[in-house]
């Protein structure tokens, strides 16, 4: 019987688990959009949007269960001033799951679990923005060397 087996394993140790866990919702925060296993995208959903519901609540409670579970504070501010605000309005269903075909080399379900209404520019938090000023002084440099 399946009796008080409240959720799924992962095949993972609890530690890792519960590793795993933040780490995703750090992401998931970080950048809007996340690309993973099947299994996972649907471990993370209901956290995620538990999140989301702590942040609505102003509270200093609030804020220090955020920081916990997080363990981040960029990210419990994130979750406390930008997306809290965006979904004042929204009862809940905060997040998506779109199957995303099958990973290669094990056939894995993949899937991408992203925010409703993301924000399209925070996929680019990381990449740096390329300097056009150093581009043309490198072209000038090759044409006054074949010249």
């Amino acid at each position: 019987m399946r009796h008080g087996m409240a959720n799924k394993r992962l095949n993972r140790t609890s530690e890792h688990r519960k590793a795993l866990l933040k780490n995703m919702l750090n992401s998931l925060v970080k950048y809007e959009q996340i690309k993973t296993t099947l299994p996972k995208a649907k471990f993370l959903k209901p956290q995620a949007d538990k999140l989301i519901t702590l942040g609505k609540k102003d509270t200093l409670q609030t804020t220090k269960i955020l920081v916990s579970q997080l363990q981040d504070i960029k990210s419990a501010n994130k979750v406390k001033k930008t997306l809290s605000k965006r979904y004042e309005k929204r009862a809940g269903g905060y997040t998506r799951i779109i199957k995303a075909g099958f990973r290669y080399g094990d056939n894995a379900p993949m899937a991408i679990i992203e925010f409703v209404d993301r924000n399209l520019d925070a996929k680019k938090v990381d990449k740096k923005k390329k300097d056009t000023t150093k581009d043309k002084p490198k072209s000038e440099e090759k044409k006054q060397a074949t010249a």
